[in-house]
């Protein structure tokens, strides 16, 4: 099963959990999740290839959302989900494919839709540290900047670095080559008609308005709104504010 990190004990709220994007993992949650553990427990999941799971192909949405249900199975079979990026697809298909195990969906910064961009490049730069020569992360985080990485996304990837056993806890190889998959969206039949909400930045591009017919085909009750001043790492850029519209959707 998933690695997970559990933040808070069982109540009467279902927990909440949380599926990270493409390179991260539970710890880059820790500060969000503990917050909103304050009124649920909430469970923060490393995806397979990520962080602490195991590494495994595929890496397709229709098995790691199984993945998920086989989590949201061991704590009790019913969960709010809130996903980040191909997080937030994962979370998507988990809805539209075990749609039992859900009462809330919240997916940030991003549609059902295939993209065009490549994440690519990340994964040559992170292949290209000499990981021999790595005693601390800011050795990896210079590395990393010389092939002109920038200084938010050095230390979010370095979070996924065992600097110990010089090795990145990411399976990057088969991120490589499952790629296309990554960045694509399956076609399922069916919609899920739970309430969900469609969290984006402001600044970001990747919910865009025509996308919202798609959604809204899958996901007939979903809410949109934005967060002004952020990007497509919105919880990251404005945790406060992300924690506070994912705690009144949680709640209404």
């Amino acid at each position: 099963m998933l690695n997970t990190i559990l933040h808070g004990t069982e109540g009467a709220a279902p927990p909440l959990l949380i599926v990270h994007g493409l390179y991260g993992s539970a710890r880059n949650w820790g500060v969000i999740a503990k917050r909103l553990s304050d009124e649920r427990q909430v469970i923060a999941v490393d995806l397979r290839n990520h962080g602490n799971s195991p590494w495994a192909a595929p890496h397709d949405y229709p098995t790691m959302a199984d993945d998920l249900a086989e989590v949201i199975n061991a704590h009790g079979g019913r969960a709010d989900v809130m996903g980040h990026s191909m997080g937030g697809k994962t979370a998507m298909v988990l809805a539209l494919r075990h749609g039992a195990l859900l009462r809330k969906l919240v997916v940030a910064d991003i549609a059902p839709v295939a993209y065009k961009h490549s994440q690519i490049q990340f994964i040559e730069a992170m292949r290209a540290v000499d990981l021999s020569r790595i005693t601390r992360r800011s050795e990896a985080e210079e590395q990393l900047a010389a092939q002109g990485v920038d200084k938010a996304l050095q230390s979010f990837f370095t979070q996924s670095l065992d600097v110990s056993a010089k090795k990145w806890r990411l399976n990057l190889d088969l991120l490589a080559e499952e790629m296309p998959k990554i960045l694509s969206f399956p076609a399922i039949d069916g919609t899920w008609n739970g309430p969900s909400l469609f969290l984006s930045g402001a600044e970001s591009e990747y919910v865009l308005p025509d996308h919202r017919p798609a959604i809204r085909t899958l996901f007939p009750q979903a809410r949109f709104a934005k967060i002004p001043g952020a990007g497509h790492w919105l919880h990251a850029e404005k945790p406060r504010e992300f924690e506070a519209a994912v705690r009144a959707f949680l709640n209404a």
